[in-house]
């Protein structure tokens, strides 16, 4: 699949437990590609140094080699950890808080869409085999439309095409 590959898929570094998945996160694909304008881009989205705005996945092992500021101190990935999981999938208590109250919506709306699919794929194939499935598919999703180049989530728009992409994926940020 364009923009990804098959080591992506199955690499758990990347499975944030929140649904994020980091293999669709700006922040990821600018680090994985070298990407430093992109990075800077995003860097004064979020409020980050470009050096700051560079992650290689959320569930590294400790210590983590290249972490997102933001992802360091994630209380949803601390949860995660602490309960012996690696994804919220696997929790009876989903959606808690953490999730409900989200301060980001697109980052909300993207959890409430994403778990429910993880626990689908993974009744489906099994732990391992599910979830590299919802992988895939997190990536699928990440398509323009119309051209059908990679995107990034919280994309607004196709930067190889221009078209408007943010109603179709998740939303205006």
């Amino acid at each position: 699949m364009k923009g990804w590959t098959e080591d992506e898929f199955k690499n758990k570094n990347l499975m944030a437990p929140c649904g994020l998945y980091c293999g669709t996160c700006g922040v990821y694909i600018a680090t994985r590609d070298g990407k430093k304008k992109f990075q800077e881009t995003l860097g004064r989205l979020y409020g980050t140094e470009p050096g700051e705005t560079a992650c290689r996945g959320c569930m590294q092992a400790e210590p983590a080699g290249l972490l997102y500021s933001y992802c360091k101190s994630c209380t949803m990935r601390e949860c995660v950890k602490a309960k012996g999981y690696y994804s919220c999938h696997q929790c009876a208590e989903w959606p808690c808080g953490m999730v409900t109250n989200f301060i980001l919506a697109t980052g909300r709306r993207v959890m409430q869409r994403a778990i429910p699919l993880w626990r689908a794929r993974v009744k489906e194939a099994g732990d391992e085999k599910g979830s590299v499935e919802w992988a895939r598919g997190e990536c699928e999703r990440y398509h323009c439309s119309c051209c059908g180049e990679p995107l990034f989530r919280g994309a607004q728009k196709c930067r190889a095409c221009g078209r408007s992409v943010a109603e179709e994926l998740d939303g205006s940020l």
